[in-house]
């Protein structure tokens, strides 16, 4: 269910099971990232790779374009030239940002085609071994590296132990992005928590010892 994050959240924490098996389906914003750039650039949608959105499933997202590529050529060297300027880059990042909500505008519900589908490449990278090559939204509690308590899209392998994740590496500018995204997820838990749904941050280790 949306909102993803906060609702992974909430799962997590009255269920009893360990962080690392519960992760949220956070790859939908990536395969837009990689679509919209397939389309913009005219190419096969596997020619576009390493596209990456980290932090939260919503608006408040934070795409990444470091980590991306288009037909071998690293996106970032493409944005501010004429294959890509830097009001092209923006619309297509706020048309990421979008892309839930607009789906929701023209049928009236969220989608349930492409969840489905990357539900199940999930459920075939825990079964295989093989990976699964996209983000997933999992439990972050690193306060030394200033994200807490959270439920949120970050680097991820998916394994038969579960899911684990890792720092994502970007610029300067992305990573203030990805705080930025950390802290619109955090009002949003302390909305739930206010509302009664999640216990206070403290009392967590009561509710669920993992």
């Amino acid at each position: 269910f949306n909102p993803a994050d906060i609702t992974g959240l909430t799962v997590l924490v009255h269920s009893g099971l360990a962080p690392s098996k519960i992760g949220t389906l956070a790859a939908l914003d990536s395969t837009r990232l990689q679509t919209a750039l397939a389309q913009h650039f005219g190419v096969a949608q596997s020619k576009v790779t390493g596209c990456r959105t980290y932090g939260g499933h919503g608006e408040q997202m934070a795409p990444f374009a470091s980590t991306a590529s288009v037909d071998g050529k690293p996106l970032a060297s493409l944005i501010g030239t004429d294959a890509l300027t830097a009001d092209q880059w923006a619309a297509i990042q706020q048309h990421v940002r979008q892309g839930g909500k607009k789906i929701i505008e023209l049928r009236g519900r969220s989608s349930f085609q492409s969840p489905s589908h990357q539900s199940l490449l999930m459920v075939k990278a825990v079964m295989d071994g093989q990976g699964y090559g996209w983000p997933v939204g999992c439990y972050v509690s690193a306060p030394d590296q200033g994200f807490d308590q959270i439920m949120m899209a970050m680097e991820t392998t998916l394994t038969r132990e579960g899911v684990s994740w890792a720092m994502p590496e970007g610029t300067p500018e992305e990573l203030a992005e990805l705080k930025a995204s950390y802290q619109h997820l955090t009002k949003l838990r302390d909305e739930v928590v206010a509302m009664g749904v999640l216990p206070p941050l403290d009392q967590w280790k009561t509710v669920n010892p993992n």
